[in-house]
């Protein structure tokens, strides 16, 4: 669900974040239920809220130290006002994620929640794909690959798991007098019985 004063695409915001990179007083909001679907995310009685926020990446200078709770606030009052009543009064925990995390704990570039900017040149099928086009046998995924940050975490875990399965049964299928060569040391171009190009 969207919501602020501006929607997702709004040019002002988009500018704010992408190019000014400053912390707009307005936001855009996705907003999240997954107890909606899902009860054992919260304990009986009670709903489990997710509000993304899209923020300038750690260029633009923001001091999270200081702003992560007023944002917090802001955005509360917001939801609050508009879409759920109370919310203040019956928040039992809280957990805000800025772009300190995603560079510290996740280990993103410069903060960057969403990886490359999404620009229709760096969005859907122009993100890098999932098999490299430049490195055989390298495998990428990740908000920076196709189809991008929208991909549901679940779906993700289960892409990855796919790779992961393929890749382990092509290796099973290596000849034993071959599988030395997965090791550490230097493998051949193709592997006896494979074609040349074959991927992995």
């Amino acid at each position: 669900m969207g919501a602020g004063g501006h929607g997702g695409g709004d040019p002002v915001l988009l500018a704010d974040i992408f190019h000014r990179k400053v912390l707009a007083r307005d936001f855009s909001l996705y907003l999240h239920r997954p107890t909606a679907t899902d009860p054992s995310l919260a304990p009986s009685g009670c709903d489990t809220f997710y509000a993304l926020a899209p923020v300038p990446h750690l260029d633009g200078g923001t001091d999270w130290q200081t702003e992560a709770e007023p944002y917090r606030a802001a955005v509360s009052a917001y939801l609050e006002s508009s879409l759920l009543p109370g919310l203040e009064s019956s928040l039992v925990t809280s957990l805000v994620t800025t772009p300190l995390d995603f560079r510290d704990r996740l280990r993103s570039y410069k903060g960057a929640g969403f990886s490359l900017e999404p620009v229709l040149w760096q969005s859907a099928w122009f993100r890098p794909h999932n098999r490299s086009e430049e490195v055989r046998h390298l495998y990428l995924l990740g908000a920076g690959t196709h189809p991008g940050a929208g991909l549901p975490g679940g779906e993700g875990i289960a892409a990855f798991a796919r790779w992961v399965a393929v890749i382990a049964e092509r290796v099973a299928a290596v000849p034993a007098e071959t599988a030395h060569f997965l090791g550490n040391e230097p493998r051949p171009a193709s592997l006896p019985g494979t074609a040349q190009d074959a991927p992995l």
